[in-house]
């Protein structure tokens, strides 16, 4: 399958909901979150994302939903399908059928059962390789799930067990086709066979989590030393400031899912 050079990518984005100082919590302690802040991030965060050629769809956000801004959790946009989560925590199942809706407009659908969980921030695809986290939010079965459903279309599932934080994209993610960034106290780069590993500055353990896009990384401004590893390996870094959202353990991939425009 073949990407018509004018069709653009599309990033699919939803608001932030003005209930976030709730939003769920499992490594990090309740920090206060200035909202009007966050409102300010995610709107220069989606600035990017269009100044980087990307279609940017914003989705509204839902005061009872707190998380609803990390779309990334809903689901798994690969060529050939978009597979639906199911969230590890209940709260956050309510989220994916609007998300589930646009995203039948690009892809067909395969949904993660109800007796397993799963959660997008705990995929991290590389080629054919899905490398899924097993974690708080992710588990066995969620992984043995998304298996089944990728299986048909040539993709291999590795999964990958996290300690210390919240998804795997927090651990790990692409900065290259087989090259990541990672934090290798958080998860096991063992198991990632034939990946090369940069490793975040010692001092910034929660900067690996960047996102890959239009031939740029993006990146949190607030780790410098790590981003300077990146520019020194003469990657394309975009900054940009996320850090009410690192109160709710989240990070730049989290705000976006992307769609490569096949159509």
């Amino acid at each position: 399958m073949t990407r018509p050079e004018d069709v653009p990518d599309v990033a699919l984005t939803r608001e932030v909901s003005p209930s976030l100082a709730r939003c769920e919590l499992t490594f990090l302690p309740r920090e206060a979150i200035d909202l009007a802040r966050a409102v300010a991030q995610h709107g220069a965060y989606c600035r990017l994302l269009e100044s980087l050629g990307l279609e940017v769809v914003r989705l509204p956000a839902d005061a009872a939903q707190p998380d609803c801004c990390f779309v990334e959790d809903t689901a798994v946009v690969l060529d050939e399908l978009a597979v639906i989560a199911h969230p590890g925590a209940p709260s956050r199942r309510g989220e994916v059928e609007i998300v589930a809706g646009v995203l039948a407009h690009h892809r067909p659908l395969a949904r993660i059962p109800a007796s397993a969980r799963l959660d997008g921030g705990d995929v991290l695809v590389l080629g054919r390789r899905l490398f899924v986290g097993v974690t708080a939010r992710t588990d066995a079965a969620g992984a043995t799930a998304l298996a089944r459903l990728v299986a048909p279309f040539g993709y291999e599932v590795v999964p990958v067990p996290v300690t210390g934080c919240l998804h795997l994209k927090s651990a790990v993610t692409a900065i290259g086709d087989e090259t990541v960034l990672a934090n290798p106290a958080w998860a096991d780069m063992t198991l990632l066979a034939g990946v090369e590993v940069v490793p975040v500055d010692t001092d910034e353990p929660w900067a690996a989590n960047v996102l890959r896009v239009a031939g740029a990384v993006v990146a949190h401004a607030g780790f410098p030393r790590t981003i300077d590893r990146l520019a020194e390996r003469g990657l394309d870094v975009r900054t940009v400031d996320v850090g009410e959202f690192l109160k709710a353990e989240a990070g730049v991939t989290c705000k976006s899912l992307l769609v490569r425009g096949l159509g």
